[in-house]
């Protein structure tokens, strides 16, 4: 065996929440280098590090005795370089995290395999003939062609980076799709490459259909369903430039391609963009710094824009391409919304009638609520008893299907009480409805129909969901009834009704973003209906039609709930005119979480610039979680720069005295409050 001189070190870093780098010798074979990952000792254990740099001599003041050697290269070949550790640097700033987990996140983890997959290799595979495109359409490819920079459209960038950001902004059915795929044809042409993001890959199948077809063997995709070692795989060809369009989820906006001249951001409002865990990075925020350092294009899309993105095209900030118009011969549908109470079951004889009208002339409905299971409330009219889990502070949902209560958070569940489990009483029960419930109903209603209910329950298995999609699509069955798998992104020629159950789900929970999420949701799923023909209709089933939002949805009035509801954040203090950043404590010890918080909160007091306040501390709006009491703080600011100082310095602060068995999480730009 090789023995390399000891007078070589590299620093490396490590998916933990420690902001320091570790100096070592390499490793015995001499393989250790930048960009590659590496076993390393770590106190009494190993982990995986990422090598950020190398040195001949060891840190100042750092006894070379004392240092350790690295175990083992774990890569043959370097998985990031210099301008994606610049990224992961901006990551872990921005988000406040470490280093080592921004590399993390951004580096799929795995062992290389010889296998791969691409989206097509048969040259048939790819289509031979394009539509045509309406002159909107035209106008909209010109607007993004003419905004990519010189460096977009060559192979070698001779212009100095700079960005420019788009919004296609269109009507459900409009084309979007087209436009996006046009622009990226032409990128690719020019020998650069593109990123496509889309909200979740199960939902947007179709767009992922179309990018196949388009592109065949240099195009692939990259998602959380794909096993470690096959995204490793994926990850290695497009850095070596075998592949040059990449699709997928948030996390796509990692992809090591090389020239990046366009990315794409389709659905640009939902809420997925956003990561759950540490770091957590919104793929729109990452997405617009990687565009700057890398002088590419960015274009971002939706029917219902989130409200931060209308603000900046109102102000000029983004530049607007607009879409008014629905292709194939559809016009947009008649909107009405119907009163639920009073109502008998879960189906308002409106909703009946159009159900009824649209299978005898031959065409499909898609009925939606955005809540599984049969029943959601366990409630007792004797003494007021309340079933909720034992470990989290929600109701138990109850899955006939599976005759358990179950927590949709924990996974806690039980067989429902058959009589109060506190006084006896026999007047006890759920109410509220769900998916079941709703099928339940339809088909005792409709026995004559086939119907199909899509929701987590019924496709779990792989590919089920674009199974029961296709088969709908082919005219397979005539009902089709679901969560937010059927709200957006599917193109369905035959649908002529949309039922929305129940408009209002959404429009309780004690978030600021709540109003704007229910009024996208309406807009979204009413789109699936008449994009073929002139005579699509949507039925919205709400307990309050005057309400403002459901007004404006049902009439597709965009501009104005766009602007009431800025208005409505302006008075309020939330964003887009403030930036946020959230603190979230949770322990098993309700006492242990209320001092840590109050503890931040103190703290927070002695850093907080002139332009910003704290909300809070609190308990959070869902208390417990598996066990954890969590509580929050929120500081909020007219300068993220100004909230960033603050909370570096109170994450520092806190960090000294912390208490072992309470956990902190930190959450710059929350979407949910919850």
């Amino acid at each position: 065996m090789t023995v390399v001189p000891p007078d070589r070190y590299v620093d490396v870093v490590f998916d933990l929440p420690l902001h320091q780098v570790f100096t070592y010798h390499i490793d015995p074979k001499g393989a250790s280098a930048f960009g590659k990952r590496v076993m390393a000792p770590f106190g009494r254990r190993e982990y995986l590090g990422y090598v950020i740099g190398e040195r001949a001599e060891a840190p100042q003041g750092l006894a070379t005795v004392a240092i350790k050697a690295v175990r083992r290269a774990v890569d043959p070949t370097p998985l990031f370089d210099r301008q994606d550790l610049a990224l992961a640097e901006w990551i872990a700033g921005y988000y406040l995290c470490s280093l080592g987990q921004a590399l993390a996140t951004m580096i799929p983890s795995g062992r290389r395999t010889g296998a791969y997959s691409t989206f097509a290799d048969p040259e048939d595979e790819i289509a031979q003939g394009l539509p045509e495109l309406s002159s909107e359409q035209h106008a909209a490819l010109e607007g993004i062609l003419a905004s990519l920079s010189a460096a977009a459209l060559k192979p070698v960038p001779s212009a100095p980076p700079r960005s420019r950001l788009l919004y296609l902004y269109g009507i459900t059915g409009s084309g979007k799709t087209e436009v996006f795929l046009r622009a990226a044809e032409q990128v690719l042409n020019a020998g650069n490459s593109v990123i496509y993001l889309v909200p979740e890959i199960s939902l947007t199948y179709q767009t992922v259909e179309a990018m196949r077809r388009r592109f065949g063997p240099i195009a692939t995709t990259l998602h959380s369903g794909m096993s470690p070692s096959a995204r490793l795989t994926e990850w290695v060809r497009i850095q070596t430039g075998d592949i040059r369009i990449v699709v997928g989820p948030r996390s796509a906006v990692f992809a090591p391609v090389r020239n990046l001249g366009l990315m794409i951001i389709d659905e640009e409002q939902d809420g997925s963009y956003k990561s759950g865990n540490t770091p957590r990075y919104h793929a729109r925020q990452v997405a617009m710094h990687r565009c700057s350092i890398t002088g590419s294009c960015l274009v971002l899309g939706s029917a219902t824009p989130s409200l931060e993105a209308w603000k900046l095209m109102e102000e000029g900030t983004i530049q607007r391409l607009t879409l008014t118009r629905r292709l194939s011969g559809g016009s947009l549908p008649a909107v009405a919304a119907v009163n639920l109470a009073h109502t008998q079951g879960c189906l308002t004889k409106e909703l009946k009638e159009e159900i009824r009208k649209t299978a005898q002339l031959g065409r499909q409905s898609i009925l939606f609520l955005n809540r599984r299971g049969f029943a959601y409330f366990y409630h007792c009219q004797a003494c007021g008893y309340e079933l909720t889990c034992r470990h989290c502070s929600v109701s138990l949902t109850y899955h006939k299907s599976k005759g358990r209560a179950i927590c949709h958070y924990c996974g806690y569940q039980i067989v429902p009480p058959k009589a109060c489990p506190q006084c006896g009483s026999l007047e006890a029960g759920y109410t509220g409805f769900g998916t079941e419930l709703i099928e339940e109903e339809v088909r005792r209603t409709f026995p004559d129909l086939r119907i199909y209910r899509a929701d987590a329950d019924t496709t779990s298995r792989k590919g089920s969901l674009q199974e029961t999609l296709a088969l709908f699509k082919a005219g397979g069955f005539d009902i089709l009834l679901g969560t937010q798998m059927v709200a957006k992104g599917l193109n369905f020629p035959s649908v002529r009704l949309v039922g929305i159950i129940s408009a209002d789900t959404g429009l309780h929970l004690p978030d600021f973003r709540a109003v704007e999420r229910t009024f996208s949701l309406i807009v979204q799923v009413a789109g699936r209906a008449g994009r073929y023909f002139p005579d699509g209709k949507v039925i919205v089933q709400t307990l309050r039609p005057h309400d403002p939002v459901i007004i404006r949805a049902c009439t597709l009035d965009l501009e104005g709930f766009y602007a009431a509801e800025l208005a409505q954040r302006q008075i309020l203090g939330f964003p887009p005119y403030t930036r946020l950043i959230r603190f979230t404590v949770r322990s098993k010890e309700a006492g242990r979480a209320d001092q840590a918080i109050e503890n931040l909160a103190t703290l927070s007091a002695l850093v907080l610039p002139a332009h910003a306040d704290m909300l809070g501390p609190a308990e959070c709006p869902i208390g417990i979680i598996g066990g954890y009491y969590r509580r929050q703080l929120i500081l909020r600011g007219t300068s993220m720069r100004g909230l960033h100082e603050a909370a570096r310095t109170m994450l520092n602060r806190y960090e000294t005295g912390k208490d072992s068995r309470v956990y902190l999480e930190v959450d710059v730009d929350p979407v949910s409050l919850l």
